[in-house]
């Protein structure tokens, strides 16, 4: 029996078609058990505590996140927290916690804390903890020994024995907008730190972020719902506008003692990153500017609070820091840390006030895996050998020079460890191998399939895979001669016949579309329906460097825009592209690119596609905007050239705006000041909006709908399907 061709809705169903995709994989700290989150055939989108047990080389299901579901809608602090961390459509276990003791793991769900036993005397059973029942709590993290737990609630850090009674450890202040634990909105959305307090490593005390918010200005923000519509005042740092004031303490875990941390003389900075020492002796702090230009490197004495700056990391020139996690402070007092310094991201050395570069190169440290700090090894991974696909390297501490690869590169790779790399967790994937992980020793040889996930038998992309059509990769030049990616998938093509492209980008930095993993089914359902997809990216994207990134500072809406309307120039001079159907699709930032290539050359696309754009950049907030832009006060009219309003009535060609109602992250008023403008200027668009979707606009059904009312459009306006 023939397969049908892969339509959008079993794209967007139940079982995932790219397979079971683990989340969270961990080794618990004795090795025995390797434990992750693992989604459900029947709801791709709840996810379950399983483990293996590496003695008896047995799977099984730790914790049913079903049975522990309580039912409760989550607290609107919470899904705001889920929605930051782009997980806002996942449900069951998010996250856990293993007990230093590796006979227990501590589990949240829906807000509420569970042990659960794994070995010993008890083990099968699951207990709530008592001293965190009642209301939802957030954050919850366990002591690196085990005996405590931590967690957030009523805007206040409490601890507690494990077994034993609650108490916070922060005061109470009446101002609701002071919180005590949490990390504020911009930490969360524009500098990845989601945690506001750090465990020390004996247990005695805590670093707790506190921020109060009570200058940032407040946004009217309407979610709007199906039934009803939420009039929210939000606390919303808009570019240029004040953030929250945050400071820093060292308190006990009983609360008997509170020492503030001395962070500098203004107070106008952004708390990037926290750490304690391994001896516990130092607390370190990472102090970003307002203008994250520069980050200082504080240590600070636990005792007393004082601080000194240890180093700094200024940005070269008209560009700005990129914030990392690929850094560790090391037994010795050295610390591996990661720098674009020389143009690059690579990893230098610390110690005694001297650096030495450990990586070099034409190429990109993208993370730091482990230090085997006994062996002097370095486990990282980077894009050395191709910008497509990332791999895995050693490196010896004592010949720096030298890379040893551990991975397949045949397969992009990402990889985590063990606390000495002696155990690695890979995960990896290609063209038509979804991804796929394994445990390997520290020398890269697999040990053991975690998922394997091959597309065979049952699997749910097995009966599509004849069907699958290959990635082509190949390149194009910039204006000014830098090689940019691209990549295309093709239906089967009629000799003599031309085809309609659906061009997808992204756009904006950080962010890296062109790679050679497993690019999902929604892209194998366009070529489907007939449709060649084309992604390229532009200069400004991840992963290339910093003379590669910082042509978008100060000057968003620029050289982005110029390079894509490269592409579609070298699209049309295909002989299998029709000229007259290259559609655009882009979301967030993508979708403000959308906006952006369509007023600036009209007739280049014959449609575009925004979702959830930005429009106004002064509507967005202070970290990400003010990192590329400046401030919006500053003279030059950056702001207005960057933004999508001043050319809104050049656009010509058939447009779709497509927007979220109740949309915190880049909010309606974004896309209501463009509807404006063009109606205004008599200009024809069209617009589809979905009540109580946020950024992520998704579900089983929703997701369809969206994507069918994309190809309606497309049709209607000429991009139809299929060769001609």
């Amino acid at each position: 029996m023939t397969t049908p061709p892969l339509s959008l809705t079993r794209v967007f169903a139940s079982p995932a078609l790219a397979g079971p995709i683990p989340r969270g994989v961990k080794l618990s700290p004795d090795g025995r058990f390797l434990t992750l989150l693992r989604n459900r055939t029947d709801d791709r989108d709840r996810y379950d505590l399983w483990g293996f047990d590496r003695t008896s080389g047995a799977w099984r299901m730790l914790v049913d996140s079903a049975k522990l579901s309580s039912g409760e809608a989550l607290s609107q602090a919470a899904l705001m927290q889920r929605e930051r961390q782009r997980i806002g459509g996942i449900k069951g276990i998010v996250s856990y916690d293993w007990a230093a003791d590796s006979r227990s793991v501590l589990v949240p769900v829906d807000g509420h804390l569970f042990q659960a036993q794994i070995t010993g005397p008890a083990a099968g059973t699951i207990t709530p903890i008592a001293a965190a029942a009642g209301a939802e709590v957030l954050n919850p993290a366990l002591g690196p020994r085990g005996a405590h737990v931590a967690f957030v609630r009523d805007r206040r850090l409490w601890v507690a024995p494990l077994n034993g009674a609650a108490q916070a450890i922060t005061p109470f202040e009446a101002n609701a907008d002071v919180h005590w634990g949490e990390a504020e909105f911009i930490a969360q959305e524009e500098l990845h730190r989601f945690a506001g307090y750090w465990w020390a490593p004996d247990e005695t005390r805590l670093a707790v972020e506190r921020y109060d918010e009570s200058g940032v200005g407040l946004v009217t923000r309407a979610a709007i719902g199906a039934g009803a519509t939420h009039v929210t005042q939000q606390r919303y740092p808009a570019a240029g506008s004040a953030n929250a004031v945050v400071s820093l303490a060292i308190i006990a875990a009983d609360g008997s003692t509170r020492v503030p941390v001395d962070l500098g003389p203004d107070p106008d900075i952004y708390l990037a990153r926290v750490d304690w020492a391994r001896d516990g002796k130092t607390l370190y702090v990472q102090r970003l500017n307002r203008a994250q230009d520069r980050l200082d490197m504080l240590a600070v004495d636990p005792a007393t609070g004082a601080s000194t700056v240890l180093f700094s990391e200024q940005a070269v020139a008209q560009s700005w820091i990129n914030l990392s996690e690929a850094y560790r402070f090391l037994a010795d007092g050295s610390l591996i840390w990661w720098s674009e310094r020389d143009g690059h991201g690579h990893l230098y050395r610390f110690a005694q006030g001297q650096w030495q570069q450990l990586t070099s190169g034409a190429w990109d440290v993208s993370g730091l895996v482990a230090v085997d700090e006994a062996a002097g090894r370095v486990i990282l991974t980077g894009n050395r050998d191709d910008v497509l696909a990332g791999q895995i390297y050693a490196l010896d501490l004592a010949h720096p020079g030298v890379l040893t690869p551990l991975g397949d590169p045949a397969y992009d790779n990402a990889a985590s460890a063990d606390t000495n790399g002696h155990t690695l967790i890979v995960t990896r994937s290609a063209d038509r191998q979804p991804p796929q992980t394994y445990l390997a020793d520290a020398q890269g040889r697999q040990i053991a399939w975690i998922e394997q996930n091959a597309v065979a038998g049952d699997h749910p992309y097995a009966p599509y895979l004849a069907q699958h059509r290959p990635a082509r990769y190949g390149t194009i030049k910039a204006a000014d001669g830098t090689d940019l990616h691209w990549m295309m998938l093709t239906p089967p093509l009629e000799p003599g016949k031309r085809y309609p492209v659906f061009s997808y980008h992204y756009g904006g930095p950080g962010v890296q579309v062109v790679r050679r993993g497993w690019l999902g089914a929604l892209a194998q359902a366009v070529v489907a329906k007939g449709y060649v997809w084309f992604a390229l990216d532009n200069r400004g994207s991840a992963n290339r460097g910093v003379a590669f990134e910082r042509p978008l500072w100060h000057a968003m809406g620029s050289v982005e825009v110029a390079d894509q309307l490269a592409g579609a120039a070298w699209l049309k001079q295909q002989d299998f592209i029709d000229p007259a159907r290259l559609a655009t699709f882009g979301w967030s930032y993508g979708g403000y690119l959308t906006l952006k290539l369509l007023q600036a050359q009209p007739g280049a696309f014959a449609a575009g596609i925004a979702v959830a754009p930005v429009t106004r950049w002064d509507l967005y907030d202070t970290a990400y905007t003010e990192r590329y832009l400046g401030l919006p006060q500053a003279p030059g009219g950056v702001y207005d050239r960057a933004g999508a309003i001043a050319d809104a009535t050049k656009i010509a060609d058939p447009l779709l705006v497509i927007h979220g109602m109740a949309d915190d992250n880049v909010v309606l008023d974004n896309t209501t000041a463009i509807a404006a403008t063009l109606q205004a200027g008599a200009v024809p668009f069209e617009m589809m909006l979905y009540p109580g979707q946020t950024h992520g606009i998704g579900g089983p059904k929703i997701s369809v709908h969206l994507y069918d009312r994309v190809f309606d459009f497309l049709n209607r306006h000429g991009v139809a399907p299929g060769g001609r």
